[in-house]
């Protein structure tokens, strides 16, 4: 079940922003939840020292990123608690097929990247329509809180980029 249907679902409605930021934010939470527990699976299926140090690291901005979102939500006086994000489920699950393939190192390593930037992308989009409606709501505090955590998620995004073209790849493509 999507987080929209989920939404339908309940007492929330389509009419109002604040309930549907609430959502959205909830279900982020989720996702960072999720993400916390893969992280440190990556690392370790990760052959590239580059690789398990960009996990590794972006595991402590994800717990940073979780404590964030309950900011957030205790800011709007809303429990700070998830709705489980079936996306993230999705994406985690993809990842952890490649954690559990056999093959090249390197060719993994590069599986390990794509599944990690779809991670990243999906996290990018639900922060940004996040913080959109936060500073449409004039929840200032609150989309300065999802900027944060936006600007990190491209970071990680572009490191992975950088480690994909200028490291992995090359070496897959050997393989």
């Amino acid at each position: 079940m999507s987080w929209f249907t989920k939404m339908i679902g309940t007492q929330l409605t389509l009419n109002n922003l604040q309930n549907l930021l609430v959502q959205q934010l909830r279900d982020l939470l989720s996702a960072e939840e999720q993400l916390i527990e893969a992280l440190p699976k990556m690392a370790d299926a990760a052959a590239s020292t580059e690789l398990k140090m960009a996990f590794r690291n972006h595991l402590g901005e994800t717990r940073q990123q979780k404590s964030r979102l309950e900011q957030a939500l205790r800011s709007m006086r809303e429990e700070a608690t998830s709705e489980t994000c079936d996306a993230m489920k999705g994406l985690i699950s993809e990842g952890a097929e490649i954690i559990d393939a056999e093959g090249d190192a390197e060719v993994k390593d590069a599986a390990l990247i794509a599944a990690a930037q779809r991670v990243e992308h999906y996290e990018i989009a639900g922060y940004g329509c996040a913080r959109t409606f936060a500073q449409r709501l004039g929840l200032e505090s609150v989309a300065r809180l999802l900027q944060e955590t936006l600007d990190e998620e491209a970071n990680a995004d572009k490191l992975l980029t950088h480690i994909g073209e200028h490291i992995i790849n090359m070496e897959a493509a050997r393989a």
